[in-house]
């Protein structure tokens, strides 16, 4: 292994799988933390959510609510289920490896081991692998906050309700933040297909993901809708 990655793998490659890592890492980071006074999409949603569970306290009844959630769920398990299929699609290309080799070769790429498309592949395979315990997760987290909001008092004036409500709004930015994060991991999956053609077209893929990706939580129409409030 160690001689596949230095005879094979040159500077170029190793600095893009890094530049990968980096803009996945950082972007998640700075989407959930944002500059003062630049809030991101993810951000702004969260006082939407704490507002929502507040609007449920007096809703009666509350089948509005129980019906955005169950959307939010199927969300969760949908995005689930096409990852899961996209890992067994990238898992069944590794195994069959000589076949994308004689694909690439196909405009004038110089042949190479398997194991160097499946190394490549495993970039894939991993943030695809990440995103699909991010979206479980997110679900499961979908499905407490079902729970909590079912055992909020009727009567708003209740004691236990508007801590209660306010409990659910948590849990449900914590179902919304993993979900966000699964997608990320999609995002940047793709960018990782790029390094099939090579370092340069890993590089282009990931700076292209890095801007979509942020620019939908910072200069995004949707943004400028949220603010208008």
């Amino acid at each position: 292994m160690v001689t596949l990655l230095t005879t094979t793998f040159t500077p170029l490659d190793f600095l893009a799988v890094i530049l990968l890592g980096l803009a996945w890492a950082l972007s998640s980071w700075v989407i959930e933390h944002p500059p003062k006074g630049r809030a991101s999409v993810t951000i702004l949603m969260r006082r939407y959510r704490h507002d929502w569970m507040a609007e449920m306290l007096t809703r009666q009844p509350r089948i509005f609510d129980s019906t955005i959630l169950s959307s939010l769920r199927q969300g969760t398990t949908f995005m689930t289920s096409a990852s899961m299929i996209a890992v067994g699609g990238v898992l069944a290309i590794a195994g069959n490896a000589e076949r994308l080799d004689s694909i690439v070769m196909g405009v004038g790429i110089e042949g190479h081991p398997v194991a160097f498309w499946q190394l490549k592949l495993s970039v894939v395979a991993l943030l695809l692998t990440h995103a699909v315990f991010k979206f479980i997760w997110s679900n499961r987290l979908f499905g407490y906050c079902a729970v909590v909001m079912a055992s909020v008092p009727n009567d708003p004036d209740h004691p236990d309700a508007a801590p209660r409500a306010q409990q659910a709004a948590e849990l449900n930015i914590r179902a919304a933040m993993n979900f966000n994060r699964g997608l990320r991991s999609v995002y940047f999956a793709f960018a990782g297909l790029g390094w099939i053609v090579g370092p340069v077209g890993l590089i282009l893929a990931v700076v292209v993901t890095t801007r979509a990706v942020l620019s939908r939580e910072f200069a995004s129409t949707s943004r400028g809708v949220l603010l208008e409030d």
